[in-house]
C-alpha cells in the first residue's frame, strides 16, 4: 500500500524572510498482511542491514535503531508475516549469527521494485499537475472539517505585538478584514508572518447583524472591533432562530465575494428588517476569531 503527500525539498525550515522551499509531490510505501503492517522503509531497511552484515547489532547501528528496538521489529515482523523472516543462529565464540530466509530476502527484492514503481508515478503525477502547490493547499482547505459556520481564508496583512496576546490583521478577497486577538506562543507556531496564508474560523452564534440607517459608510462605535459591510444573501427562520448570510462587499462587484452566516432571533430579522438584498454589517470580537494554517 502506498500514500502520497506533499513534501518540502528542503530538510529544514526556511530561515526567517527567505524564500520558502518549493513543494513537490512525496510519498511513503508499506507492506501490509491483512489489517496489521508489516513494515515500510525503516523495517525493510533493517533486513537489508542484516542481509548485509548478518548481524543485529551491526544492521541496527547501520539504520540507527537500538539493540532492543531493532529485535521488536523482528519479532514484530516474523509474527505479522506469519512465518520467519529473520532466523539467528545459535552458539560460537562470536554469539552466532542472523540471516534472512528466502522469504525475507524476496520481500526486501519486492518491497524495492515496488518502491521504484512508485516513484516513476510520483514523477508523473507531479509533473502532470501545473500549480501543484496551489492547488494541494486550496485541497486541503475545502476538504477541513469544523464546527465553526464560516471559514475565511486569507492573507495575513499585519502583526501587532502586544504584553501578552498579539493582534493579527487578515486580508480577504475584496479587500475587507479579519482581526484577531491571540498569544505570542500561537503567532508562532502558526507561523502568522506578514504575507502568510491562513483562515478565520467564527462561529455563526458570535456574529451579530447590524443595520446601518444612517447611511454612514464608516466603523460603527461599538466594541466589537471586526465590521463587515455585505448585503444579505439568504434568510432563514426556525422556530426561534433565523440563520442570515450576507456577502461580504467585494472589490470587483461581488462575483467572488466570501459569505458572512449569523444566527440571530427571529424578532431581530424582524427588528432590522433583514431581507435579500438589504445592506447590513456582521460585527463580532477580535477575540472571537480563531486563525488557523495549512502545514
Amino acid at each position: 500500500m502506498s500514500e502520497s503527500l506533499l513534501s518540502s525539498s528542503a530538510p529544514a525550515a526556511a530561515e526567517p524572510g527567505s524564500s520558502p522551499a518549493p513543494l513537490e509531490l512525496g510519498g511513503s510505501l508499506w507492506l501490509r498482511t491483512g489489517a496489521e503492517t508489516i513494515g515500510g522503509a525503516t523495517r525493510i531497511a533493517l533486513l537489508s542491514a542484516i542481509r548485509e552484515t548478518g548481524s543485529i547489532t551491526g544492521a541496527a547501528k547501520a539504520v540507527g535503531m537500538s539493540y532492543k528496538a531493532a529485535w521488536d521489529a523482528i519479532d514484530a515482523m516474523n509474527n505479522l508475516a506469519g512465518e520467519a523472516l529473520v532466523v539467528r543462529a545459535a552458539g560460537g565464540k562470536g554469539g552466532g549469527g542472523t540471516t534472512l530466509t528466502p522469504r525475507g530476502l524476496r520481500l526486501i527484492e519486492t518491497f524495492r521494485a515496488v518502491e521504484r514503481e512508485h516513484r516513476k508515478f510520483i514523477e508523473r503525477a507531479s509533473a502532470a499537475i501545473e500549480d501543484f502547490a496551489v492547488d494541494w493547499a486550496m485541497i486541503g482547505r475545502i476538504g477541513m472539517k469544523t464546527s465553526a459556520r464560516n471559514q475565511l481564508y486569507g492573507t495575513v496583512s499585519s502583526v501587532k505585538r502586544g504584553a501578552v496576546n498579539d493582534e493579527v490583521a487578515l486580508a480577504l478577497p475584496g479587500g475587507q478584514a479579519i482581526v484577531a486577538v491571540l498569544t505570542h506562543e500561537s503567532t508562532e507556531s502558526l507561523g502568522l508572518t506578514i504575507g502568510a496564508s491562513a483562515f478565520a474560523l467564527v462561529k455563526a452564534s458570535w456574529v451579530m447583524l447590524i443595520v446601518d440607517d444612517a447611511g454612514s459608510g464608516g466603523t460603527l462605535r461599538i466594541s466589537a472591533r471586526n465590521q463587515l459591510r455585505g448585503t444579505v444573501t439568504r434568510v432563514v427562520r426556525g422556530a426561534v432562530n433565523a440563520e442570515v448570510s450576507l456577502a461580504l462587499d467585494h472589490a470587483d462587484g461581488g462575483a467572488n465575494a466570501p459569505v458572512v452566516t449569523a444566527v440571530v432571533t427571529n424578532e431581530s430579522v424582524d427588528a432590522l428588517e433583514l431581507a435579500e438584498g438589504k445592506p447590513a454589517i456582521a460585527a463580532f470580537k477580535a477575540s472571537s476569531v480563531i486563525l488557523g494554517t495549512n502545514d
